[in-house]
């Protein structure tokens, strides 16, 4: 879950309908890259794993909001990522076998724990077990990773850089779509107030109606 502040609203927007936005981001992407399909499919299920967990998150006392996605307990975050791949096997192994790379690669972010450790060693047996080694992935998993990115960027107002491209927010350089302009949209639930109540947070982000949100993006 990504929790936009909107006024006095939060707009709460699925890590799936986030990755959506990643899968723009690669059909809009000048520079070809292979397999194309396997690629741009990758990207768009990159949080498949959260599809579920989106639907009824837990609530964050101290914000009185969803947990956001860099507030879950390592426990269920890690779960979670373990399954995502697993979800896409059946559509792609190879598209399953670069999401699982992208757990990797956000894992290795993270201090080496033998939790993390064991987590791991079972993504890369799982791509091995699909018949990949890592550097048959790396190309597409940093094309990933940087469609990741620049999504957060757009929705969550952040400024970085990542893989050479710099994002302020809604703009990138160097600029590296098609289009001198590149708009985006996904689908989020707006939150009014605050939940001291778990079940009632639950309870009105079900309720709350899907508005469409598009963002314009320029270099």
């Amino acid at each position: 879950m990504l929790v936009r502040p909107d006024g006095d609203s939060a707009l709460c927007i699925g890590q799936a309908s986030h990755a959506w936005i990643s899968g723009q981001m690669a059909r809009a992407w000048a520079a070809p890259f292979e397999p194309h399909e396997e690629v741009c499919l990758a990207a768009e299920q990159h949080d498949v794993g959260m599809a579920e967990w989106d639907l009824a998150p837990t609530l964050n006392p101290d914000t009185g909001l969803p947990h956001g996605f860099t507030e879950m307990p390592f426990e269920v975050h890690s779960r979670l990522w373990l399954e995502a791949p697993t979800k896409l096997v059946t559509t792609s192994v190879h598209a399953a076998a670069l999401v699982s790379l992208h757990g990797t690669r956000l894992y290795e972010l993270r201090e080496p724990t033998p939790e993390v450790e064991d987590f791991l060693r079972r993504q890369e047996e799982f791509r091995r077990g699909l018949g990949f080694e890592r550097a048959d992935l790396e190309p597409g998993s940093t094309l990933v990773w940087i469609w990741d990115y620049l999504s957060l960027a757009a929705l969550l107002g952040w400024e970085g850089e990542v893989e050479g491209y710099r994002a302020d927010g809604r703009g990138v350089t160097p600029w590296p779509f098609r289009e001198p302009t590149l708009t985006v949209r996904c689908e989020v639930r707006r939150l009014g107030g605050r939940f001291s109540d778990e079940e009632r947070m639950r309870d009105a982000l079900a309720r709350a109606p899907a508005e469409t949100l598009e963002l314009q993006l320029t270099g």
